[in-house]
């Protein structure tokens, strides 16, 4: 309203108004802004040779406690994670296509024009910000890359290796997302790798439970762990997802 220029084109040269700056513009050196016309900018402008600043103030950052412009309420700063965002192209590119529209008067105008954008991987980063402790991810059973690990305490005994394939395959044939930890590492190291990768529900097989043909289901989110025979681990896993 003021400059008469499209959005992207406006500055402070030439304006016959009260300019408010933020600190930072105050001390800023041949900076680039809008020319007040459509298409143009200035190059190396300066405040106080090009325009005149009136009034400088804080602008840019707000603190704890400012009053909100807006409902006079004191704003509260908290930690946030930007998954999508929508951007206002006004007229730019429908006066380019030609792009208009009849307005109530029977007046042919360009479109105004907006874009939108959802980061499929940002939702992913936001989803472990709010879902994790100090020793890893924890997800959900939705949304896991996988749905069950496998685990193996000793990949060279052959019981614990087989019962462990066998579950892997049953799991996978059942339609549950499964991976198996088949390294041959200490379990300690197995158990620490887990709990950051964060699958929900763990499978533990180990040499102690031979003798009872058991194995040990684990939750990564915290519970009590269940003790399933080898015949069993499909219908109680699966049984787990509907509660």
């Amino acid at each position: 309203n003021v400059t008469g220029a499209p959005m992207g084109f406006t500055g402070p040269v030439g304006l016959n108004i009260k300019i408010i700056a933020d600190q930072a513009v105050s001390v800023v050196k041949n900076c680039v802004t809008g020319a007040n016309k459509a298409d143009t900018h200035l190059v190396n402008v300066n405040p106080g040779r090009d325009f005149k600043i009136n009034r400088v103030e804080n602008l840019r950052y707000v603190v704890e406690g400012d009053t909100c412009p807006k409902c006079g309420e004191e704003l509260v700063i908290s930690r946030g994670i930007e998954v999508g965002h929508v951007f206002k192209l006004g007229t730019k590119y429908s006066k380019a296509l030609d792009a208009k529209f009849l307005d109530s008067d029977g007046v042919l105008k360009p479109m105004l024009m907006g874009c939108y954008g959802i980061g499929v991987n940002r939702i992913i980063a936001a989803l472990i910000e709010c879902s994790h402790d100090k020793d890893g991810i924890i997800w959900s059973p939705e949304l896991a890359p996988y749905q069950v690990l496998v685990l193996p305490l000793n990949v060279k005994d052959k019981w614990c290796l087989d019962a462990a394939l066998r579950i892997h395959d049953e799991l996978e044939g059942a339609g549950v997302e499964t991976l198996l930890d088949d390294r041959d590492q200490r379990p300690g190291i197995k158990f620490k790798d887990a709990d950051l990768i964060g699958i929900p529900y763990r499978v533990v097989v180990g040499k102690k439970y031979q003798d009872v043909g058991q194995v040990e289901v684990q939750f990564r989110g915290g519970g009590e762990a269940l003790f399933v025979t080898l015949d069993r681990i499909v219908p109680e896993i699966k049984k787990l997802f509907g509660s």
